[in-house]
């Protein structure tokens, strides 16, 4: 009896930690190297203020750069899970 009431619980506990690696699917690959704030590094110590063009494009530079890090994750993720789809191994 014992065993039974506590079978639900664990597996809902079970069942929250795998479903909560799903949750920083969308970060950026901490290879991708834009681990460092964007504001700090684009005014570059101080010597570009923010709202100038130089500081505008800096910013648009890193967003352009973390969302193509996103989609090569995304997409190795992708081909991947293709790759094991079409080569299943037969023991």
């Amino acid at each position: 009896m014992r065993f039974s009431t506590l079978t639900l619980p664990v597996s809902l506990v079970l069942a929250a930690l795998a479903l909560s690696a799903c949750a920083h699917r969308g970060e950026a690959p901490a290879s991708a190297g834009l681990t460092e704030d964007d504001d700090a590094f684009c005014r570059k110590g101080g010597q570009v203020a923010p709202g100038s063009p130089d500081y505008v494009n800096c910013r648009r530079d890193r967003d352009v750069q973390r969302s193509n890090a996103t989609s090569r994750a995304d997409r190795k993720q992708r081909d991947l899970g293709e790759y094991m789809l079409n080569n299943p191994t037969r023991p």
